[in-house]
């Protein structure tokens, strides 16, 4: 069996199940497209994480049992709302279950496609009276699947809901799969679904899940939870405590007795909402074809909590069970406003008590009342969150970059409870959550929680002092990931002056800033100067760390790219081949970092018109960045893409739209149909398109790009306006001139827009 994370050879699992395809990847482990050799059909085989060795033995043996307890249970299950279990057991370690393979997608992935639009009412009614009537079924055998969320709901192409998990989905709370961790270690789920018995920790039953389903039907009926916050405090205190708003506040063309069903199963106690999903199946088909009285449930007097006096007067003790004991409230789940949604680094570690320095000379931090009153945390508490924060470096080293943000997002909180918002440790976690972010694809978040991690050690550090500049060149970083090149050169440049004048100019950080400011440079258009500057960082980096270290390879790669801006093709050949070969030595052949050079080679030969030779490399790569990294790797669709454009300059139309629609398609699976990449591949489509004289066709792939970056970027920016010339280019080839000349007219006046 494949390890997890990895995409070897297929295996056979007890010499019947073949795994073929990595479907899924989630917190508990991955599912596999299978085929069952003795039933000659096709599976999807789940692995869960394997256990380990560390692990105490008698704990596995007894997580084993209830694994086989849980499996055996969902096996039970024949209901057509709930997912086949065929067979279940372990192998080489690793925990596995063999279920019907399902063709559709669930809840969560269509909110993702719809790009977070509500499904139509007609699809949420229907999602409400399949999954009630399969909850009345499993609530019939005395089992509860507490972990109801939508992407436990899978909607097939024929449009049938399917549950999936039963059972299962527990295992994960006691084998501790889940990022996010509270400081006494207990596993937390996602809050977002979450009754409010199941964080009280008081007794749940068939009732718990209709209070996740309603949570789920208010997303899909809104397209977003009921309380949609980034804190998971403030969104447990907003299940605890806060009346949901009505689901038509946010979408008036919701029917009345949907939004009525919505808001009883979201009831804070259990006893007023409907008693089980076959009452719920009753009100959802009365309110939807009219016929009947809506009987309402009957509430229930809520229960007093302890009471506790203050100075002023009594309030009542809100009771949450030990787990959530140190997490700070948010202040949406309150109607309050300034959610702290958190922000990281990793070079510091809890080490006790921390007092702030007086705050005498310039730089120095100052001393807050704040800082001043807060306790010592307990030490437990500091080695808990010092480990959990390490666990997050270490998801991130292997590049599991969204698994790393929850366990920083979730430390951050804590520490900030613990030690104060601008205790150094509050800081490095928050450092590492922007660094999440910025490496998930979210800089304008990222961003954000630099600059709070900037304004913090700005005041508790210095303005000078080496962590302050290095969040401060993030900042700089993640403008450049906007587009703002002015201002990220503008803080480049701030940070560098500091570092040359209180590190020196070969400082690796110091050299690291100008290696940044040369790739900005060349963003702004100052090719030259680029190229100087990073001619000269590559030299200094090759002095001070060595020619082969990867940051002066990094440095030479900048080097390379800035010469074929400027035109220099031989040049920048002759540079990415030898850190290409440098790279293969150093870290090697199959390093990504190597692979990387290898397409800026093929890049390079190919505007060199040595097209031939740029097909045979582009091949070998495809190779092996399939070998390494899968055929669905945008690394290895990148690739393909190069091959395509090559087969093109060499006029082989026929086969360059081959690749250029199967990349395209991959892409749109993979990536999304609106990606920069899947949009880049359309177009190459369409280019292949018109050199076959096919221009109508050509002209559907233009208008799809012109519309994707229209809606994306807006109608005014750089590569919405090249695509509508495409698009009038087309026209024109087509003898459809009229229509070519309004569309050059309207590019020209959105060119001129301020």
């Amino acid at each position: 069996m494949p390890e997890l994370g990895e995409t070897r050879d297929v295996r056979l699992i007890h010499g019947r199940y073949r795994l073929l395809d990595l479907i899924g990847r989630g917190g508990m482990g991955e599912v596999w497209r299978a085929r069952d050799e003795s039933l000659g059909r096709h599976v999807a085989v789940k692995c869960l994480k394997p256990l380990g060795p560390q692990r105490d033995q008698s704990f596995t043996r007894v997580l084993r049992e209830r694994f086989r307890r849980e499996a055996r249970v969902a096996a039970g299950l024949q209901h057509r709302g709930i997912t086949v279990v065929h067979d279940f057991g372990e192998y080489e370690g690793i925990l596995y279950l063999v279920m019907e393979l399902l063709e559709g997608k669930n809840l969560s992935q269509l909110l993702e496609e719809n790009r977070h639009h509500p499904l139509t009412v007609d699809d949420v009614v229907d999602v409400a009276e399949q999954v009630s009537s399969a909850l009345a079924y499993t609530h019939e055998q005395g089992i509860i699947h507490r972990d109801l969320k939508p992407a436990n709901i899978v909607r097939l192409v024929d449009g049938t809901a399917k549950i999936c998990d039963f059972g299962i989905a527990r295992l994960g709370h006691d084998i501790g799969f889940t990022a996010r961790l509270t400081g006494t270690g207990i596993a937390m789920g996602t809050p977002h679904y979450m009754s409010p018995e199941q964080i009280g920790g008081t007794h749940v039953d068939q009732r718990s899940d209709l209070y996740s389903l309603g949570c789920v039907l208010y997303e899909i009926a809104t397209g977003a939870p009921p309380f949609d916050l980034d804190d998971a405090w403030a969104v447990l205190v907003g299940h605890r405590d806060t009346p949901p708003e009505p689901p038509r506040s946010h979408r008036p063309d919701l029917p009345a007795y949907v939004d009525r069903i919505i808001l009883e199963l979201l009831a804070k106690e259990p006893d007023e909402r409907p008693r089980d999903a076959r009452e719920l199946g009753r009100r959802i088909t009365a309110g939807r074809t009219g016929r009947g009285a809506y009987v309402p449930t009957v509430r229930t007097p809520q229960p007093d909590l302890p009471a506790v006096r203050t100075d002023t007067e009594i309030v009542r003790e809100p009771r949450l069970p030990s787990w959530t004991r140190g997490m700070t409230t948010g202040h949406k789940a309150t109607g309050g406003s300034g959610l702290r949604i958190t922000p990281p680094d990793g070079t510091s570690g809890l080490a006790g008590e921390w007092i702030p320095r007086p705050a005498v000379p310039s730089g120095e931090p100052a001393i807050t009342p704040e800082a001043v009153r807060r306790p010592t945390p307990a030490p437990d508490l500091l080695a808990t969150l010092a480990s959990r924060h390490n666990a997050g470096l270490s998801l991130g080293r292997l590049g599991r970059w969204a698994e790393a943000g929850e366990v920083h997002r979730a430390v951050a909180v804590e520490r900030e409870h613990a030690l104060g918002p601008d205790h150094p440790d509050t800081l490095a976690s928050r450092y590492e959550v922007a660094f999440t972010l910025s490496r998930t694809g979210r800089p304008a978040d990222a961003l954000r929680e630099y600059r709070r991690v900037v304004d913090g050690r700005e005041r508790v550090l210095g303005a000078d002092h080496p962590d302050t500049l290095g969040a401060r060149q993030e900042v700089a970083y993640v403008l450049g990931k906007l587009g703002r090149h002015f201002e990220a050169h503008q803080e480049y440049t701030s940070v560098l002056a500091v570092r040359e004048r209180a590190m020196g100019p070969e400082h690796p950080d110091t050299l690291r800033c100008r290696h940044n400011l040369a790739f900005n440079l060349s963003r702004l258009g100052r090719l030259e100067d680029s190229y100087r500057m990073a001619s000269d960082v590559a030299e200094a980096r090759a002095r001070v760390l060595g020619p082969d270290h990867p940051d002066t390879l990094v440095t030479r790669c900048e080097v390379g790219y800035t010469l074929g801006q400027l035109g220099r093709w031989s040049e920048a050949l002759q540079a990415y081949r030898e850190v290409a070969q440098a790279r293969a030595q150093a870290l090697g052949p199959d390093h990504p970092d190597t692979l990387a050079a290898r397409y800026e080679v093929g890049i390079s030969l190919g505007r060199l018109g040595r097209s031939a030779e740029a097909l045979t490399l582009y091949r070998d790569l495809i190779d092996d960045r399939t070998r390494v990294s899968g055929p669905g790797d945008p690394e290895t669709l990148r690739a393909r893409h190069g091959l395509g454009v090559n087969l093109g300059r060499m006029a082989r139309w026929e086969e360059a739209l081959a690749e250029a629609r199967d990349v395209c398609a991959i892409r749109e699976r993979v990536l999304g149909p609106d990606h920069v990449d899947t949009l880049i591949s359309h177009r190459e489509v369409a280019v292949a398109l018109g050199w076959l004289g096919r221009w109508q066709d050509a002209l559907v792939e233009y208008r799809t790009v012109a519309a994707a970056r229209e809606r994306v970027l807006g109608e005014s920016h750089p590569g919405t306006l090249a695509s509508r010339n495409d698009e009038a280019h087309c026209l024109e080839q087509l003898g459809r001139a009229t229509e070519a000349v309004a569309l050059h007219r309207r590019i020209s006046a959105l060119r001129r827009r301020p």
